[in-house]
């Protein structure tokens, strides 16, 4: 076991020990005086404190992401890079500080006006500068906000640097770097400790049983999206936190058995090619949940066992007949992911129990499937109402046909009087009709500051019409 966690600050290599479980990326940086990485909003939305972590990919070379550090956890550094705005510039021939392309860029078409924001944005334009192939430009920087410049010279300055790429001294660097990645590497378990409260952070299945068989209340960190509000915002304190991102059963992902498998810890990033690649109509959804800082961190795994009524994955993984695993020393179950949610607040998991993985089934041939999501800002904004649709059909009559929301009740949850509505009738806007007049026997809606109960209903009505009409030859859409 150790009591340090290990990694390389730009070019030097750190040890960190006896510090709060709690204690931020943003907040260690910032004491160490590097003050460059801004706080703004603190919950992981506004991307002012964006940091860049690099780390050995699965080709031998080196990943770069951008994270938000206000909710980042130190014990997600162990054995990676952390490099923040003051690594980029170097010395130049001439002895002077050399600014890095993606901040020069930054200069020349005056995408700073405040500054407050611009190391956040520089950040995460140099991981998108870094990433193979070059990403969706709106896609990287919409984890970002800007109240000064309206965005459009920070997006020529992006396609400035993607449209003449530069090597700089990370590029150059890369070898050297990987070498002193792999001296950091080490598998024994961490404990971090302020000698009041620990964060310890298991490499294996094994090692994590274990843990919280002996530590049965201990609140599991994962990407962290969701733990480092209740840090941050709440300000709550726990005695035992327990990152799971390093155990490497956890981060299993791959088709197997006619099944997708997403190991609990394995982030949006990594598991959205797979899911779009057999379900393509995800794709919208995954790339609006959270900013790219977000999905870099967290995962589909975190997001279910929260149990939030207004996650964005379990609705179109419930329609699709999803699988949880659950695991404890005891041994591993496995239910179907609806019955997981038993109420607001509630889930079925038993003390030292933990999520394992997610199992997606492939599509059936035929199998018409979308989701859909509805929020007040189209990017970085928690579901109003999040619909999702799975229809068999055999012929012009529905064979089966299953129908989720997220945000239309205390969990998420199937619209199962709609559903039966449609089974077994041709698909058609009568039958939609019906459908939608049985579902105000599904949910009784609540209002808050998202939306009102009647624009709920409606707004869930309107998605399976919208789902009729995208999937019916006789509407003329297909």
């Amino acid at each position: 076991m150790r009591s340090q966690i290990d990694f390389l600050l730009g070019d030097e290599a750190v040890s960190v020990s006896g510090i709060a479980p709690e204690l931020t990326v943003l907040e260690w940086l910032r004491r160490r005086g590097r003050v460059g990485t801004k706080e703004g909003c603190a919950e992981g939305d506004c991307g002012a404190c964006t940091v860049v972590v690099a780390e050995r990919d699965e080709d031998g070379g080196l990943r770069y992401q951008a994270l938000n550090s206000c909710i980042q956890p130190m014990v997600t550094l162990d054995g990676r890079q952390l490099i923040t705005v003051e690594d980029l510039a170097e010395a130049g021939d001439n002895g002077r500080l050399q600014l890095h392309p993606v901040q020069q860029a930054m200069v020349e078409h005056h995408g700073s006006q405040c500054g407050y924001c611009t190391p956040g944005f520089v950040m995460s334009m140099f991981a998108m500068a870094h990433q193979d192939p070059s990403p969706n430009i709106n896609e990287a920087l919409a984890g970002n906000l800007c109240r000064c410049t309206g965005y459009a010279p920070i997006v020529r300055a992006s396609r400035r640097v993607l449209a003449q790429p530069e090597p700089d001294r990370f590029a150059r660097e890369a070898e050297r770097t990987l070498n002193l990645l792999q001296n950091l590497r080490a598998d024994d378990l961490v404990r971090l400790s302020d000698g009041k409260r620990q964060m310890l952070a298991p490499r294996t299945l094994q090692e994590l049983l274990g843990l919280l068989e002996k530590n049965p209340d201990a609140v599991l960190v994962a990407g962290a999206t969701d733990v480092g509000l209740w840090l941050t915002k709440q300000l709550k304190q726990f005695d035992t936190m327990i990152y799971v991102g390093e155990v490497s059963e956890l981060l299993d992902l791959g088709v197997r058995d006619n099944f997708i498998e997403i190991g609990a810890a394995v982030t949006y990033t990594d598991a959205m090619p797979v899911l779009t690649e057999h379900f393509p109509e995800m794709r919208g959804m995954l790339s609006r949940l959270g900013g790219l800082q977000v999905r870099n961190a967290g995962t589909i795994g975190g997001n279910i066992a929260n149990g939030s009524p207004i996650g964005d994955s379990p609705p179109p993984l419930i329609a699709l007949g999803s699988q949880l695993v659950l695991i404890s020393s005891n041994g591993s179950r496995e239910i179907e992911l609806e019955d997981f949610f038993v109420e607001y607040g509630e889930q079925d998991l038993q003390p030292g129990e933990c999520v394992h993985k997610v199992r997606v089934p492939l599509p059936a041939d035929g199998l018409k499937f979308r989701t859909y999501k509805l929020s007040k800002r189209f990017d970085q904004d928690i579901s109003s109402v999040l619909g999702a649709y799975a229809l068999e059909l055999d012929g012009d009559e529905v064979k089966d046909i299953r129908i989720a929301y997220g945000g239309m009740a205390g969990v998420p949850a199937r619209a199962r009087q709609a559903e039966d509505a449609l089974k077994g009738q041709a698909w058609s806007e009568d039958a939609i009709e019906r459908a939608c007049a049985a579902m105000a026997e599904d949910f009784i809606p609540l209002t808050d500051w998202r939306a009102s109960a009647a624009y709920r209903m409606l707004a869930s009505q309107n998605l399976l019409r919208r789902f009729y009409m995208e999937t019916s030859e006789d509407a003329g859409h297909e």
